[in-house]
């Protein structure tokens, strides 16, 4: 924040008479100038900040001005349009004096500092220069880059490093005096020390339309983007289970590679809670450490709590482990704080060791690894999962190398054991036990730019002991399935027209083909192998299955014939067209459940796309019956999105017999100009004008998105709500709606101020925005706080 750096010598007064647009360059220690230097000036409206060599170093000063008179060693003055430049500081002024001996630069009239994107502007400057001590009198300074600014009556600068603001406001609505800004913080004094990267704000007041909602006698923040400890904005929620929820977070910052944040909570219906989180990051590993305590819950009646843990790190030898693990103190945590969920699973929550290495020799490339994997299953009395398996522990190697003659290989051995972390009802007839299978592979591909071939060989072994007798009275047990697999496909391509649209058309055929014997695995366990989904990619699979345990039987042959038009100067894609039937050659006896699969063709996957009608984006995929001549399966969807922040979809989604649903999403403007309409409007504004010239009259958006149960008659997960764009705030009221059961559901309301430049204040819904609604934009860039950030930033 500085205003002068240094003037060491002063232009003769010979060369003082005034002249239109004289130029003067003065060197540090010189006792004589040249009457004039034509020296040409690079206008540049935001200066760099200087390399860490150059601060060290003595810099030279260049001086233009309409006048320019004075002594060597005495004074110098400049008159009339008068800019300075040293470093990385312009200055600019009406009037500006010298006096040498005291070392003391005085600018007056209209002055303007720019240093390292902040400009400074104001009546009067003093500074000392090679002290740099001085004021600046009445400035009012901007942040171009985060469209904010403010004034002060003062500005002292105690020495390169150190300043103080006396009576300082800062706010990022407009300044020009015509309206009151929506919001502003107000101080009575800051002091700034930028070594330290602390600035400490006196008798702070945040006042929003007037009305004052935070005070503070000390306020503490960073200077720059670098972390800095202090209290964060308080979160603000209200649920239907805990009532309202008041978060204070208070961010550490340990060290640049190690953070803290604490987080004290007060639920007033549960009572006091307690979150921290813990993020280190080393040369050789990085995690993170989450904690969720609640001593004494009012409603559940005891103490409850979660556990959150990440690392990933590298070991000698070229060893890597990672852990990653959540476990939560009971099997209601899931329903009673939702917004809180471990996984993307809330009841099935994992916890993973892996231990791992890979390896390179010749053409071999591969991993060794040793891992354990386990499950907390989070019940319900009145809505039963089935738990996966445990793996403690999965010890094995996979490996891949080429052969002469343009054979690839692929190999897979692997131990493990199986285990189940509760067995109730559902799991009686589940066995346990251990199991080690190989599943190679020998290939041969062909490949151009017109087509591929690829014919393949795959040998699945396994061996099986379980700790109580298999449904035959074994207790061990193998098989061994080889398969064979060829696939191939052309591609060709022409250029057309489409509704006058010149495109690029694809076709794409493609054939697959598997021959595998029958082998009966009715007796063995099955510890992780489920049938595919019905898609273009399962049917194209060499196995029905995924995991190991079961192989299916299969003579088939799969065909599927996929389109493509592509915008012949962009490349982009304007429609794809697609579909894939498998022919059975002989019965698959080797089912989920068991009974035989006879038909001799498989339904039809049909699936489509298109951009073409401007603002439209179609999808679909279909599961078609051609012996029930019905549609089995079908996922139909389609977007409009018009311009910025405007989007409207809808996806219907059908499982006969089993769910039938309705998804609306939305984001969509009310009332008002969106920023880019406003800039438009404002043919001479900046876009941080059009942006800040919200004020009362600025944008409602609505926003959400609404999943429907036709089957059931009944919405079963919602979320609704409100933002108001006012150019430099915004105001954000989210209500969601999460089904727990059949019956049951928790709602949350969200309110957010989010003040642009400075902070948001209240519960964050933003995430749950992005997560739920597709084509959401946020109304600003998400600018994250320090505790907000990965360790890995």
């Amino acid at each position: 924040m500085a205003v002068l750096a240094a003037l060491a010598s002063t232009v003769p007064a010979a060369a003082a008479q005034p002249a239109p647009r004289a130029l003067a360059d003065a060197a540090s220690g010189a006792a004589s100038a040249p009457a004039a230097v034509n020296v040409p000036l690079r206008p540049a409206l935001e200066l760099q900040p200087l390399p860490e060599g150059a601060r060290s170093r003595p810099l030279p000063i260049v001086l233009r001005a309409r006048e320019v008179r004075g002594q060597p060693d005495r004074l110098t003055t400049a008159e009339g349009e008068v800019e300075l430049r040293r470093g990385n500081v312009l200055l600019q002024a009406d009037r500006l004096t010298y006096d040498a001996p005291l070392d003391l630069a005085r600018a007056t009239g209209s002055v303007r500092v720019q240093r390292e994107g902040a400009i400074y502007t104001g009546p009067e400057a003093e500074l000392k220069v090679q002290r740099f001590e001085g004021f600046f009198r009445e400035p009012t300074f901007e942040f171009p880059r985060l469209g904010s600014g403010g004034r002060a009556s003062r500005v002292d600068f105690l020495d390169p490093s150190r300043a103080q603001a006396l009576d300082a406001t800062y706010t990022s609505c407009l300044r020009d005096g015509s309206v009151e800004p929506a919001w502003v913080l107000e101080t009575r004094r800051v002091r700034m020390d930028f070594e330290r990267n602390e600035g400490i704000a006196e008798g702070a007041v945040l006042r929003f339309l007037g009305v004052p909602i935070l005070a503070a006698p000390v306020l503490s923040f960073p200077l720059n983007d670098e972390r800095k400890s202090g209290w964060l904005p308080p979160n603000i929620n209200l649920d239907s289970r805990s009532g309202l929820d008041l978060a204070v977070p208070y961010y550490w910052n340990l060290a640049p590679n190690r953070d803290a944040t604490i987080t004290p909570r007060l639920m007033s219906r549960r009572g006091l809670g307690l979150a921290a989180e813990f993020r280190y990051l080393e040369p050789r590993f990085a995690g993170q450490i989450d904690v969720d305590l609640l001593p004494d819950d009012r409603v559940a009646n005891r103490s409850r709590g979660a556990l959150g843990l990440r690392h990933d790190g590298l070991l000698p030898g070229d060893w890597r482990v990672e852990v990653a693990a959540d476990r939560v103190s009971d099997d209601d945590w899931w329903r009673d704080f939702p917004d809180a969920a471990r996984s993307l699973t809330p009841r099935l929550l994992p916890q993973r060791v892996a231990l791992e290495r890979s390896f390179a020799r010749g053409s071999v490339q591969g991993t060794v690894y040793a891992r354990a994997q386990h499950w907390q299953v989070l019940q319900s009395l009145t809505d039963r999962i089935a738990s996966p398996y445990q793996r403690s522990p999965q010890v094995g190697v996979n490996a891949t190398g080429r052969l002469d003659g343009g054979l690839r290989w692929q190999v897979e051995a692997e131990a493990n054991r199986f285990t189940l972390a509760r067995r109730d009802a559902l799991d009686l007839l589940r066995p346990e036990g251990s199991r080690v299978h190989l599943l190679a592979t020998v290939a041969r591909p062909w490949r151009a730019p017109w087509g591929w071939l690829e014919p393949r060989a795959t040998l699945n072994a396994a061996r099986y002991r379980t700790d109580a007798p298999m449904t035959d009275g074994r207790v061990a047990a193998g098989r061994v399935v080889p398969s064979l697999a060829v696939d191939g496909g052309l591609f060709f391509e022409r250029s057309t027209t489409l509704f006058g649209r010149a495109v690029r058309q694809t076709l794409e055929p493609k054939v697959h083909g598997v021959l595998a014997p029958f082998r009966d695995q009715s007796s063995l366990p099955n510890f992780d192998a489920t049938e595919r989904d019905f898609n273009a990619s399962a049917l194209f699979a060499d196995n029905a299955f995924t995991g190991i345990d079961r192989v299916a039987d299969a003579r088939q042959v799969t065909g599927g014939l996929t389109t493509r038009m592509l915008d012949a100067t962009t490349g982009v894609e304007v429609l794809r067209l697609g579909v894939v039937q498998r022919l059975r050659l002989r019965d698959q006896r080797v089912t989920g459940d068991g009974v035989p699969l006879t038909e001799r063709f498989s339904d039809v996957y049909l699936l489509g796309g298109t951009s073409l009608v401007p603002n439209w984006a179609f999808d679909t995929a279909l599961q078609y019956s051609t012996e029930l001549q019905r549609t089995r399966r079908a996922v139909v969807s389609a977007r409009y999105s018009p311009g910025e922040f405007r989007t409207l979809s809808a996806t219907y989604r059908l499982t006969r017999g089993a769910s039938e649903q309705l998804e609306l999403g939305w984001q969509w403007p009310l009332w008002g100009a969106t920023p880019a309409e406003r800039l438009r409007a404002r043919s001479d504004a900046t876009p941080q004008v059009a942006l800040q010239a919200g004020g009362c009259g600025g944008t409602w958006y609505s926003v959400g998105r609404v999943n429907y149960s036709i089957q059931d008659r009944r919405i079963t997960d919602s979320v609704v709500g409100l933002e108001f764009d006012a150019g430099c705030w915004i105001g954000r009221v989210v209500a969601e709606r999460l089904s727990t059961g059949r019956s049951e559901a928790t709602t949350r309301l969200m309110v957010q101020l989010e003040l642009v430049g400075l902070s948001r204040i209240g519960s964050n819904p933003l995430k749950v925005l992005r997560d739920n609604i597709p084509g959401y934009r946020l109304l600003r860039d998400d600018v994250r706080a320090p505790s907000e950030r990965s360790p890995y930033d």
